[in-house]
């Protein structure tokens, strides 16, 4: 008789065994016709009730992996030609593709507070304008009380407001370069990076890295032979390797950068998530470079507010380049942006953020234990590295027949770097932990498989 591993259980535990059992028929572990212990002996086995037993069962059934007849007992009747979890309706499946904070019922709450706050204390006439494209002096003051919060000393006129961190990417690369122009970044990159440099013409130029990130050799070799004009940092938890880059290797980069007259692009997007992080690079070479940050990635999607410090030379280029590609502000998101940074709020919603992704990160250690990937507790996705016979693309289809969206590495890829094999499973968008487990649990099934034992997964 088969038996799960009691550890692997958690809350709750009649979705949990469902979930080891299913794993052991997905990996043939439990083959097709396997008997299942009895429920009393499994439940005794286990230390749970009957009932938490059945109701495993009960599930299994549901799904047609195992099914019961008078005198046989519990079996297995194989994986299904299209096996998918039984999925809830407000679940809708597992979405690992999509970075999104974790949120819960507060954040929404609040959200619907502070409108209601502000529909009754703001000027109608400052909903009734266009704002201004930097925003106003009170929205750059709240401005720099978050980039101070974020480990970066600016004044506030040296803060412009952005309405998200895609558009504070965008006029950042379109004021600092031309046409042609080199951009230097990890091989691995933000995607809206890749795409953002070749609608703006650019060459986008991959640098190797290791665990600190983006190698000072590497480069102090392109500075002299490419010629460029922009280096893009993700230094903090960079998407979609979450890489902590330490202090010495940040003053390494801003040194070489120095020398060869280079400017930095500093996208922070986390901010103050993640405790005890060194200064930002900006903080370093605060006259060459453009620090980006936003508050949707620290409370929610929709606050499309952003903070964007520059030095002054540079402000009326970005200044015009955000009103072409944005348009005039949005004092609402602004006002509001304003008022939680003043009020502590955000400060608020960053700390629970730290402890949800510590949480979740503890769970993906638990479940990917044996399994190599890149993470960190304060991260919003890992980066999972593929077993050989694995290509990306192959990978996420499979999972997708699970209904399970990952994200594959080649939209992250700067020009001519090799496709790695790995994916990106980001830890926020399944806001259910229980579901999140589940779904994570899966994926470690799949990963432990060969394309070719697939065939009801067949492409």
């Amino acid at each position: 008789m088969w038996y799960p591993d009691p550890e692997t259980l958690h809350s709750p535990l009649h979705a949990s065994l469902a979930v080891a059992i299913e794993q052991a028929i997905l990996t043939k572990e439990l083959p097709a016709g396997a008997r299942l212990p009895p429920h009393r002996k499994m439940a005794d086995r286990l230390g749970l009730s009957v009932h938490t037993v059945s109701k495993a069962y009960e599930s299994l059934r549901k799904q047609n992996l195992i099914d019961g007849q008078v005198g046989r007992g519990s079996y297995v009747c194989g994986p299904a030609p299209h096996p998918a979890p039984q999925r809830s309706e407000r679940e809708g499946g597992f979405d690992f593709s999509t970075v999104s904070p974790v949120r819960n019922k507060e954040h929404s709450k609040r959200f619907q507070t502070s409108l209601q706050e502000l529909a009754a204390e703001l000027d109608p006439s400052a909903l009734q304008a266009c704002g201004a494209v930097a925003g106003s002096g009170a929205h750059r003051a709240a401005g720099a009380r978050w980039l101070a919060a974020c480990g970066l000393a600016a004044a506030p006129e040296r803060v412009l407001l952005t309405n998200g961190g895609s558009l504070g990417m965008s006029a950042a690369l379109s004021a600092l370069t031309r046409p042609g122009d080199t951009v230097l970044a990890d091989s691995i990159t933000h995607n809206l990076l890749v795409s953002g440099c070749s609608y703006l013409g650019l060459k986008l130029a991959g640098l190797k890295a290791d665990c600190d990130g983006i190698l000072p050799d590497a480069l102090e070799d392109a500075c002299r032979t490419s010629g460029p004009k922009v280096l893009c940092l993700r230094p903090s938890l960079a998407n979609p390797v979450p890489v902590m880059m330490p202090e010495d290797r940040r003053r390494d980069l801003v040194r070489i950068a120095d020398a060869h007259d280079l400017c930095i692009v500093e996208d922070d997007p986390l901010g103050p998530v993640a405790e005890d992080r060194p200064p930002p690079v900006s903080a370093l070479l605060p006259e060459r470079s453009v620090y980006l940050t936003t508050l949707s990635t620290c409370a929610m999607p929709g606050l499309q507010a952003g903070y964007m410090a520059a030095p002054g030379h540079l402000r009326p280029a970005l200044t015009s380049r955000l009103l072409s590609f944005g348009g005039a502000g949005a004092p609402l998101m602004w006002e509001l942006a304003s008022r939680w940074v003043t009020d502590g709020t955000m400060l608020d919603f960053t700390s629970w953020q730290r402890h949800a992704l510590n949480r979740r990160h503890r769970i993906a250690s638990r479940v990917f234990r044996g399994v190599s990937w890149r993470g960190h507790p304060s991260a919003l996705h890992l980066w999972l590295p593929l077993p050989d016979g694995w290509s990306s693309g192959s990978f996420s289809q499979y999972a997708r027949q699970l209904h399970i969206t990952v994200a594959p590495d080649t939209p992250f890829l700067a020009s001519g770097t090799c496709p790695p094999g790995a994916v990106r499973v980001s830890l926020g968008a399944v806001q259910d932990e229980s579901h999140f487990r589940k779904g994570l649990e899966l994926l470690a099934a799949l990963l432990r498989m060969e394309p070719g034992c697939l065939p009801h997964l067949a492409l």
